[in-house]
């Protein structure tokens, strides 16, 4: 198990990191906000407020922990020496925040030696604050949290998300129009690491996606394992849900070519 006081430090940073991040987010969202790039693909959006935001983090770190290393969603990668690694999105849910949806939030995770130890993800919009250290259980705002039992197959509240690359999502439709009528309902939120936080708090039975990067997923699955829903799946399938429920939809995915 890592150091207590390296952890009790690295989460002080992720929750200063995240809670800076969401204010700058939530109160500095210009009325006129618009797109200012495209990435994979003509709807994979990078607005201004994305680029002010990772600028934020990266600093805070940098000056926080200058020797760590560093991976965000928006360009920044930085070799570190001291074993430890960020991986950070700075804008989780970006065409949500372009549209004014609430669903958006800002994941903020510490790997040590490869492995997530800390997760924090920020939901200001729903005036959230998840968070997780190894070993220690999940929080949402200071109260612990824990995922749902596993339901009857028949009765799971699935979440989901789409790639932005155009012959992924036709895949993905078709895995989704075989799978709803097995379960209860399928939700599309539009944000991984909020998707995965609401595993965790019991608003979802289980949540999958293919094509995640580590950004959208660090600090997220973290929490979700932490309240009980572990993640795994083959390369590239991210597959979350509490036991039981998560070898029924991994079985399922993976016969559907998920």
């Amino acid at each position: 198990m890592p150091d207590p006081a390296l952890l009790d430090e690295l989460l002080d940073v992720a929750l200063e990191a995240a809670g800076r991040a969401g204010t700058l987010l939530r109160d500095g969202r210009p009325a006129d906000l618009g797109v200012a790039a495209t990435k994979s693909s003509p709807v994979d959006v990078v607005t201004e407020m994305d680029l002010a935001s990772e600028k934020l983090i990266l600093e805070l770190i940098n000056t926080r922990r200058p020797e760590d290393g560093y991976l965000g969603e928006e360009g920044a990668d930085q070799a570190g020496t001291s074993g430890v690694r960020w991986v950070v999105d700075p804008l989780d849910g970006t065409v949500n925040y372009l549209y004014g949806l609430p669903s958006w939030g800002v994941s903020v995770a510490a790997e040590l030696d490869g492995r997530a130890v800390v997760g924090v993800v920020a939901v200001p919009a729903r005036d959230e604050l998840f968070q997780a250290v190894i070993g220690r259980g999940a929080h949402l705002n200071g109260a612990p949290i824990r995922c749902r039992p596993a339901p009857p197959w028949g009765q799971a509240l699935v979440g989901t998300g789409f790639n932005y690359v155009q012959s992924v999502r036709v895949r993905q439709a078709e895995v989704l129009l075989a799978l709803m009528p097995e379960v209860r309902d399928i939700r599309r939120g539009g944000a991984a690491a909020v998707d995965l936080c609401d595993v965790a708090a019991g608003r979802l039975d289980a949540f999958y996606e293919r094509g995640l990067h580590p950004w959208d997923r660090a600090a997220g699955a973290l929490i979700a394992a932490e309240a009980g829903a572990p993640t795994s799946g083959p390369e590239g399938l991210t597959c979350t849900a509490p036991p039981g429920t998560h070898e029924r939809l991994l079985e399922r995915l993976t016969a559907l070519g998920a």
